[in-house]
């Protein structure tokens, strides 16, 4: 029987450990993945590429057509939705579990953010379809949801803002107040994915509707704002050291006044904190594969260009430099380990959801943007000036996962988190210890001896 052709993308080692936690199913799905990524998707980059205007207005009104073309066929080939587990949403999910589509998400990469648009699979729809899929009422899906789900329009979420720590999102300073059958939301937010889109008809809008709530946790709510609701200002696109991401970009936002009728509170008041925390495990997980796929494809370029027999350096090709071998070996390492890790905290979302997995996230989360964009930095140097350029995909694959530091919570945040957590052990480790101590002191009385340690 012939290995699944995943192996080429990941490893035949880190398959092994997981291929027996595969449905039949899954494999098959994946190996689908693999043929429309390496026959549809990949063929088409640079055509996608060259379809979005450098026009600094045009390319924010631009659904670019290779890619929309793609996105039928995936459909068809029923390679869509593939991140909604039906484990978790048995109504519209497909019969995935979080480590099966981890896999996915990290062979997706190997073309950029174009690899999970094609398949619906982009954030931060995938996040905000999660949200309306598990907390919105029957109305908020058939509106918003079900449209979401058949592509036919795109989403944003609204949570950062400027002048404001929104790392800590107690901070959030967005009001959303009702008056009578509306709810009406003030206020000044930033870095807003997915806002730039001439397809995004809705926003996903966390805001403090109760701000003397003695509960920090209870005083925010969310709710779906219109994009074309009068009020909402697209204020600019923010760009991540000079890339704009279009046309989705990641805008600059005021809502001013801006009013929408009662029904479209998402779950109920207070819920702001429930709904991110449920919206973002995933989420983070499929960030994170994202992020292992990225860097495995700047680890096959750096293999390209140093056995390329062109390129020789001080009468030595660059496969000849120890330096060089070095970095390799190093970068296959960090992605072995970083995907085990990975892998290990998917299975625990699917074993005890996200909320059961919060360390597993969150160890994952600080440690594999970082090594990422360690290996990326190394392919970067072995191409020399060309590896900061337009003419390769690594600067921007840089500057992206570069983000990945602060967005969805910034690595300090989740280190003092999963610190907290490793604290707690401590008490009980001193009680075994001490119970350790106890018994080895009776030992030594009983043999009338002294201890040399």
């Amino acid at each position: 029987m012939a290995p699944h052709p995943v192996i080429e993308y990941t490893s035949e080692s880190s398959w092994a450990m997981v291929e027996d936690k595969f449905s039949p199913f899954a494999k098959d799905t994946l190996a689908k993945v693999i043929r429309f990524l390496e026959d549809e998707i990949m063929p088409a980059t640079k055509l996608a590429h060259a379809q979005l205007p450098d026009d600094p207005v045009k390319r924010w009104q631009t659904v670019i057509p290779i890619i929309a073309e793609l996105k039928e066929k995936a459909k068809k080939q029923g390679l869509w939705n593939l991140f909604l587990s039906k484990a978790h949403y048995p109504e519209f999910g497909v019969p995935l579990t979080n480590l099966e589509y981890g896999v996915i998400a990290e062979v997706l990469a190997h073309a950029g953010h174009i690899g999970p648009e094609v398949m619906n699979c982009s954030a931060p729809d995938t996040g905000n379809m999660e949200v309306l899929a598990r907390y919105g009422s029957p109305e908020q899906q058939k509106k918003w949801l079900h449209p979401l789900l058949n592509g036919e329009i795109r989403s944003a979420f609204a949570m950062t803002e400027k002048n404001v720590a929104s790392s800590d999102a107690t901070n959030i300073r967005t009001s959303i107040r009702q008056e009578g059958n509306e709810i009406v939301i003030n206020g000044h937010k930033w870095w807003i994915s997915g806002a730039g889109d001439p397809r995004t008809k809705l926003h996903l809008v966390m805001g403090k509707s109760d701000p003397n709530n003695k509960s920090h946790y209870n005083q925010q709510s969310v709710v779906i704002v219109p994009a074309d609701a009068p009020g909402v200002k697209v204020i600019r696109p923010m760009k991540v050291f000079g890339y704009d991401d279009a046309p989705e970009g990641h805008c600059e936002i005021i809502y001013d006044n801006v009013r929408v009728p009662l029904g479209n509170l998402v779950l109920g008041w207070g819920k702001g904190f429930e709904i991110i925390q449920g919206r973002l495990g995933p989420g983070r997980i499929h960030h994170c594969m994202r992020s292992i796929g990225a860097a495995q494809s700047a680890l096959n370029l750096m293999l390209q260009r140093a056995t390329d027999p062109t390129r020789k350096t001080f009468g030595k090709y660059l496969h000849e430099h120890g330096a060089v071998v070095a970095e390799i070996a190093k970068s296959r390492a960090e992605i072995e380990g970083a995907r085990l890790l990975v892998m290990s905290a998917a299975l625990q979302i699917d074993k005890y959801k996200a909320k059961g997995a919060l360390k597993e996230i969150g160890i994952a989360k600080f440690v594999v943007p970082s090594m990422a964009l360690q290996v990326i930095d190394r392919a970067i140097q072995i191409h020399g000036a060309e590896g900061v350029s337009q003419d390769t995909e690594l600067a921007g694959r840089w500057a992206g996962l570069r983000t990945l530091r602060i967005a969805d919570g910034p690595d300090a945040v989740h280190i003092q988190q999963v610190g907290q957590r490793e604290l707690r052990r401590a008490p009980g480790l001193v009680k075994k210890a001490q119970e350790l101590a106890r018994k080895q002191n009776a030992l030594l009385e009983k043999h009338g001896l002294k201890a040399h340690l």
